[in-house]
């Protein structure tokens, strides 16, 4: 019976949230609201040694054998450093106005601050800065999408070692020099908590570091590595906030921020233990990085789980990260559950010291958190969004934010063609809602700046390679011909403040199955 009951209520929220998102409408934002998308380098350019380019330890960590689901890699991706024009035509023909993307460091710096800057890669920026301005796009660069040199890894061990810093900074003040004219948005790093953990956690991500129980690695210690490499990620973020703001900023007038992976953490159950296990969670998550950079300071709930394991600010360090930075960057896509595994069972209790003792699951007494997606411990729980960023407002103080990804993962197969996913009407549907929960934050006082899809394109995604496709266009690797999908449709007509979602589907030219 309460089992049914969940169900029931579960169907409520899901219909509920249908019905609000039909509603939704481009006039529920700012007139100077961002709408966009977003993509990263690896993931759509190819060209990996075009043009002088570097390796970069995703060409590398790719062409192991094992590492990726499909065994592909980025090496061709979508073409998009020969195509992007015609990519940058797909934007505006949707009536975005604003883009983002991340620029690939090794294809400015091929040895990173050991070798020449790469006119080449300069020159390929420029030209789609360029494109994207004559066109009424403005540019929302990402510095580093979890992407190096290569060269930093086999030199001196990159995130672990102290040096990166001098990199990064050396690395960013190239672009805020050649690019930032032209560039009014910047952020340093993309999901720095994901790109830590699956690196140095669970090694799952290059350089593959991790000990047991939490991965297999050749070499790496899960209790240790991540919170250094957390330590270099902050103060290279801080080294490139100072910089900006003491030299460009005021002259080329533009901001600089971080962009966060979040999810929405619900108590595994609703009692005192479960709700400290879901705080616990976030400051894990996301506080890790933000508390530092915003408060000077870890959040309290790490500092008491790991005390002197979590490096230390030098009065050096906590002057530059007083240097505040203009805005979060905030990926969403999914709510958790979090169970506590402090007080209660979770197999042997010292695995979990890494993670604030905390298990995140999608699942409880069998029944997921919402709908499921293609892509594992993605859910469809719109109401996520509006919690993460009116707790990221309570939490800094309102600082202003941008939704920076936000999409929904359809399943690809070799067998499948353009036809078989361009009736997405299970990507309108987690689209809107996701916007209709969004507008209720800023009704309620967040002070959120823009909104980007995940993504414009299919493309490699990551230890998925292309076997999900997360694209407002269908992308044929083997022609890359691109397609649009009916989500294409649906966000041309909403930035256009034209039909709403009941129109747009109901306008297909025959009933189909609802996809969740």
């Amino acid at each position: 019976m309460e089992k049914n009951y969940y169900w029931v209520e579960k169907l409520a929220l899901v219909l509920g949230m249908l019905v609000l998102a039909a509603a939704v409408d481009r006039t529920q934002f700012p007139p100077d609201f961002l709408f966009g998308t977003s993509t990263s380098y690896y993931q759509i350019e190819g060209g990996y040694l075009d043009d002088n380019k570097g390796l970069s330890n995703w060409d590398v960590f790719t062409h192991i054998p094992g590492k990726i689901k499909d065994g592909s890699n980025g090496d061709m991706a979508d073409d998009h450093y020969h195509r992007y024009m015609d990519d940058i035509d797909l934007m505006q023909s949707l009536g975005v106005n604003s883009y983002r993307f991340s620029i690939s460091w090794s294809r400015i710096l091929p040895r990173g601050r050991f070798g020449e800057v790469n006119s080449e890669g300069i020159s390929f920026y420029n030209k789609l800065l360029d494109a994207l301005l004559l066109k009424g796009i403005q540019p929302f660069v990402t510095l580093c999408h979890y992407d190096i040199p290569q060269e930093l890894e086999d030199r001196y061990g990159a995130w672990l070692n102290s040096q990166i810093q001098e990199d990064f900074a050396y690395y960013a003040e190239i672009c805020f020099k050649e690019f930032g004219e032209k560039v009014k948005y910047w952020g340093t790093f993309n999901e720095p908590n994901v790109m830590i953990d699956k690196g140095y956690r669970i090694g799952t991500y290059p350089p593959s570091r991790c000990s047991e129980p939490y991965g297999f690695c050749s070499a790496g210690d899960s209790d240790i590595e991540p919170f250094i490499a957390a330590h270099n990620v902050i103060l290279s973020h801080a080294n490139a906030v100072d910089i900006y703001k003491n030299k460009y900023q005021e002259k080329q007038g533009g901001s600089i921020g971080i962009v966060m992976s979040t999810t929405w953490f619900v108590p595994y159950m609703d009692t005192p233990i479960h709700r400290m296990a879901a705080k616990r969670a976030t400051a894990f998550e996301l506080a890790w990085f933000l508390d530092p950079i915003i408060l000077g300071a870890y959040p309290p709930e790490m500092v008491e789980i790991l005390g002197s394991k979590l490096p230390a600010f030098s009065s050096n360090d906590k002057l530059k990260l007083r240097r505040t930075m203009d805005f979060i960057g905030v990926n969403h896509y999914t709510a958790m559950y979090a169970k506590d595994c402090k007080f209660s069972l979770c197999n042997d209790l010292s695995h979990y010291e890494s993670t604030g003792y905390t298990l995140s699951i999608g699942f409880r007494d069998g029944v997921p958190i919402g709908p499921t997606t293609d892509m594992p411990d993605f859910y469809v729980t719109p109401y996520g969004l509006e919690n993460i960023v009116l707790q990221v407002m309570e939490r800094y103080n309102n600082m202003p934010m941008i939704i920076t990804e936000n999409g929904y993962a359809q399943k690809s197969s070799i067998n499948l063609s353009a036809k078989d996913f361009v009736n997405d009407e299970g990507r309108i549907h987690f689209l809107t809602s996701y916007l209709t929960s969004l507008s209720s934050a800023i009704r309620k006082g967040a002070d959120v700046r823009g909104y980007f899809i995940w993504s414009i394109i299919d493309n490699f995604e990551w230890l998925y390679g292309y076997s999900l496709r997360f694209g407002l266009y269908h992308v044929d690797y083997n022609t890359m011909q691109r397609t649009p999908k009916l989500s294409a449709k649906w966000y041309s007509e909403f930035l256009k403040g034209g039909p709403n979602i009941t129109t747009v589907v109901s306008n297909m030219s025959k009933p189909r199955r609802l996809l969740m």
